[in-house]
């Protein structure tokens, strides 16, 4: 692209300097031999009327005379009736430039210069043409280089953009050029870089959550298929199978809110359940983990609360700090039911060292942990309350307590109180 901005530059300046350099050198040609010509013709003039008026006062001519009154010593011929030819002069060799005057009292004076005169100062003009042609066509060069990066570097520029977006880096670069239509190109690469980024980090938050929320139901589940093959009572192995079809529709419940929430984290499927079925569900999946580590997990509070909410989405919270109670906390584990306002509330706590007084509630951020953690079960427990429209919240740090608030209004209603009243 360089090599043909500078080609096609360059003979659009060779065709001006042509057309305007060949007029010019003809024009100043004429112009100069015209003024040669006329030059001679002043001087023959000049001469014959020196001789009239000498000849007129009755006073002498002769070539001395004349010589003193010839201006640039050009060669003059004077021919005066009946008197001897006067010559003024060296005789010019080569084409010569000649002019005749005739005078008054008869006489005649031709006067001739040497054509090379003229040659030279055409010569001497059609150097100094092409030296401007030359400074011309030099900086047409420049002038085109420059122009040639100008455009071309910025296109090498969004050429590499345009290939480290294909190769999966979706970083904008926010530069640009000062040429509008390459800054328009510059912020549709940059838009298109941050669309991009935007989808790789929710696939790659969705790949995390999925890993970190599939985690503990599998391992759940592969304990209770041990234990199918490890037992040969029939009752132990229906009881078992019973517990891992549950755990089953619970991982796929998961998968889908997983799945539903990385679409569209708001999107939730809430209806009224009963909030001590998830609870004890969920004591009966992580006690086995706690008994083998000499721990407890317990409930107490109020019982038989109506929650509005998604079951799976709330059974993943608790799942989510009962976990985190386990790796992070020590002593039993207390989940209590209370009732504040319009909301079912959930505390979790323990009887551990608590939340370090420099995460506070950061606790909830992704990559933020205590220990060598993932530190996403807390923020996908978050997410998972807020897209029912309830609440996660540290309550206290030492010991730590955490609390899930759960409206208890049933959808339907809620519409209607939320509807304005129209008299």
């Amino acid at each position: 692209m360089r090599r043909r901005l500078i080609q096609s530059t360059l003979a659009v300046v060779l065709v001006v300097i042509a057309v305007f350099g060949v007029s010019l050198v003809i024009v100043e040609t004429r112009t100069i031999s015209n003024s040669a010509q006329e030059r001679v013709d002043s001087e023959a003039l000049r001469l014959a009327s020196i001789v009239d008026s000498r000849l007129l006062g009755a006073e002498t001519v002769n070539a001395q005379i004349l010589k003193e009154q010839v201006t640039d010593s050009p060669y003059a011929v004077i021919r005066i009736p009946g008197e001897r030819v006067i010559e003024v002069g060296r005789k010019p060799s080569g084409e010569v430039i000649r002019s005749t005057a005739r005078g008054e009292q008869g006489e005649t004076v031709t006067v001739e210069e040497p054509r090379s005169t003229v040659t030279r100062e055409v010569g001497r003009t059609l150097l100094i043409i092409g030296l401007v042609a030359l400074l011309a066509v030099v900086a047409a060069v420049l002038l085109a280089i420059r122009q040639a990066n100008r455009l071309a570097s910025p296109l090498t520029d969004l050429a590499q953009t345009a290939e480290r977006l294909g190769s999966g880096d979706p970083r904008p670069r926010h530069k640009r050029y000062g040429v509008p239509e390459l800054d328009r190109v510059a912020d549709v690469l940059d838009s298109s870089a941050e669309r991009i980024g935007r989808m790789l980090t929710a696939e790659r938050r969705l790949a995390a959550d999925a890993s970190h929320q599939l985690r503990t139901p599998l391992t759940a589940l592969s304990m209770r298929l041990e234990e199918i093959t490890l037992t040969d009572d029939p009752d132990t192995v229906k009881d078992e199978a019973n517990v891992a079809l549950t755990q089953v529709e619970r991982l796929t419940d998961v998968v889908e809110r997983l799945l539903t929430n990385s679409r569209d984290p708001r999107t939730g499927s809430a209806v009224s359940f009963d909030l001590d079925e998830v609870i004890q569900q969920q004591l009966a999946e992580w006690r086995p983990a706690y008994r083998s580590v000499g721990r407890a997990v317990v409930s107490s509070g109020k019982r038989h609360l109506q929650a509005v909410g998604t079951p799976g989405a709330v059974a993943q919270v608790l799942a989510a700090l009962i976990e985190n109670s386990l790796m992070h906390g020590g002593g039993t584990v207390a989940l209590r039911t209370r009732v504040t306002g319009n909301q079912a509330v959930v505390e979790v706590t323990d009887e551990g060292p608590g939340v370090p007084a420099d995460l506070g509630a950061r606790i909830f951020e992704r990559t933020i942990s205590g220990r060598n953690s993932t530190g996403i079960g807390l923020a996908v427990a978050r997410d998972l309350a807020e897209a029912d429209g309830g609440r996660l919240e540290l309550l206290q740090a030492q010991p730590p307590v955490f609390g899930l608030f759960l409206s208890r209004t049933p959808p339907s209603r809620r519409l209607a109180e939320d509807r304005p009243m129209v008299r």
